[in-house]
């Protein structure tokens, strides 16, 4: 009995996952980027974990909430550019869904 491998197959599933990956992971940072610049920073109040090695207070979480209000409110940028920073953030997050789907299309399809 005889084992062949395909290799040509395996590399073509070896690009097809890496060219996905670095799709989807560069669509995310660009929409986060350009979601910051719209001033929408994503703001994640911090979970408290029993065993945590730093946990973070009520104070220390208003302060970071205040930063982040002031930074959004010295951004250079306009209105208008804001709005636009903000539909190219969804439509960069939309793209990174697309990627997703399109691989999943790819698995199940094929």
């Amino acid at each position: 009995m005889s084992l062949e491998i395909d290799w040509f197959a395996f590399v073509q599933v070896f690009f097809a996952a890496l060219i996905g990956s670095l799709l989807i992971v560069g669509f995310y940072a660009i929409g986060l980027r350009l979601l910051v610049r719209a001033g929408r920073a994503p703001v994640v109040a911090p979970a408290e974990f029993t065993d945590a090695i730093t946990v973070i207070t009520e104070k220390e979480a208003r302060r970071a909430e205040k930063a982040a209000a002031k930074a959004a409110k010295k951004s250079p940028l306009t209105d208008g550019e804001k709005r636009v920073a903000l539909v190219g953030a969804y439509g960069s997050f939309a793209l990174c869904a697309l990627a997703v789907v399109g691989g999943l299309l790819l698995i199940v399809l094929k």
